[in-house]
């Protein structure tokens, strides 16, 4: 009910907004290519980001936390878990209230939690009487959260039921095993949702605690994105923050170490396919050789089909349908992976395909037509990853996170250009390591 009528408001307003003049861009986005960030702190220290997008009368808001699974320490899922039981519960009202007064005005709410870091998300329309309940809302679920008993049981079992049902995806169970083999005992390693035996022994007391530490204000990001002027904003960052503990950031990642010599991993699993993973640690945000792995990656497994991978072992050789490469850029050195699913009596022959790919790249790097081609997908498809709040309330929150440039959208497609092929030679020459990968296979007759 919430997202229809949501949807219904919006329907109306894009369609006034077809009957009228277009207007003009905000000055920032015309002359900069990307909009302009606004950046201070609430008085108890929490950072705020602010971009001002007046063209329709809503707002978004994500407040993120450095709370992610990294810093589940020996309870993994205990991050996940509190995440999802802060709107089961809070200040005066049970779960169905919350849901209730945010589908009453017409406002969405979300909540996520990954390896770096955990957000809740608010979409509401600025009109006074609605964006007030919608606000009042979301500020009792981040200041008091009740973590009430049944549900953290109910939540509970649905977390069990999740993890029993990720034993019977082949692609789930490779990616845990992946994951484990590349970060052994960094906080990268365990899965985000937990194990079934450390999701059965967390406690309230380990959400209370967790809480406590980690959802405190100088641990905290505020985006906000919409119809709203700063003084607004300012006011609304505060409403939502201010009354959290100030608290202390979370402590540093540890570095993520390189592998020292190639591992296999395989698993048995009675499917008429094999899930193939390929990788090792690749890079973090923020690291200076981002835009040469980024654009090289394009090229070697990131375009779809007029990626090297995928012409190889599809068009080619008709040995998957899908084939792919990509990084994970995160807090630290996230994975660079490449994988594939084919026929069990095929998986060797695609497995040698996939790493001749990776060397041949790495020894001759691009072409200079896939170069411009590559920059001319990166840079013509870069407007249409912004196009709404929403995609700007996401991208903010990354750059804050990562304390990326506030300029970073601006200059993205710039940076793009840069990038020649011989830095995408030597970027990955230096990062990636053929004789030092991760190779996990599930599939049946293993």
């Amino acid at each position: 009910m919430r997202i229809l009528r949501l949807s219904l408001v919006l329907a109306s307003l894009f369609l006034l907004a077809a009957c009228a003049a277009t207007p003009p861009a905000p000055s920032s986005q015309v002359k900069t290519g990307g909009p302009r960030i606004q950046a201070w702190h609430t008085a108890n220290g929490a950072r705020v980001l602010f971009v001002r997008a007046p063209q329709l009368p809503m707002f978004d808001v994500q407040v993120v936390f450095d709370a992610g699974s990294a810093r589940d320490g020996k309870q993994p899922g205990l991050a996940s878990l509190v995440n999802a039981m802060l709107d089961q519960g809070a200040g005066e009202w049970d779960t169905d209230t919350l849901a209730e007064r945010f589908d009453s005005v017409g406002a969405n709410y979300g909540a996520s939690a990954g390896r770096d870091m955990a957000s809740v998300s608010l979409r509401s329309l600025t009109e006074p009487a609605l964006m007030e309940k919608a606000v009042a809302t979301l500020q009792a679920i981040l200041e008091a959260p009740r973590f009430p008993r049944p549900e953290l049981e109910r939540l509970r079992r649905q977390t069990l039921i999740g993890l029993k049902a990720d034993d019977q995806s082949p692609s789930t169970l490779a990616s845990k095993a992946f994951y484990r083999a590349v970060y052994g005992n960094h906080p990268y390693a365990h899965p985000v949702d937990g194990t079934p035996a450390s999701v059965k022994a967390i406690t309230r007391k380990d959400l209370q605690r967790f809480y406590r530490r980690f959802y405190v204000a100088k641990n905290t990001l505020v985006v906000i994105v919409g119809d709203l002027d700063r003084p607004a904003a300012e006011r609304l960052a505060e409403r939502l923050v201010g009354r959290l503990p100030a608290g202390e950031k979370a402590p540093p990642l540890p570095s993520v170490a390189r592998l020292k010599k190639a591992k296999q991993v395989r698993k048995a699993y009675p499917s008429t396919q094999t899930t193939i993973l390929v990788g090792q640690p690749g890079l973090r945000r923020g690291d200076p050789d981002y835009f040469p792995l980024y654009v090289g990656n394009h090229i070697l497994g990131g375009s779809g089909f007029s990626s090297r991978i995928l012409k190889i072992i599809r068009d080619e050789h008709g040995l998957a349908y899908s084939a792919y490469s990509y990084f994970v850029p995160m807090r630290v050195e996230g994975p660079f992976i490449m994988g594939l699913q084919t026929k069990n009596a095929s998986r060797e022959q695609a497995l040698a395909l996939l790493e001749k790919t990776l060397r041949d790249f790495l020894a001759q790097g691009p072409t200079e037509r896939e170069l411009t081609h590559a920059k001319k997908n990166i840079t013509g498809g870069f407007p249409l990853r912004i196009d709404s709040n929403s995609d700007i309330a996401g991208y903010v929150a990354m750059i804050g996170f990562y304390d990326l440039p506030l300029d970073y959208l601006q200059t993205f497609n710039s940076r793009v250009e840069a990038v020649t092929a011989e830095q995408i030679r030597d970027a990955w020459r230096r990062r990636i390591d053929p004789e030092r990968m991760v190779t996990v296979q599930v599939g049946k007759g293993l």
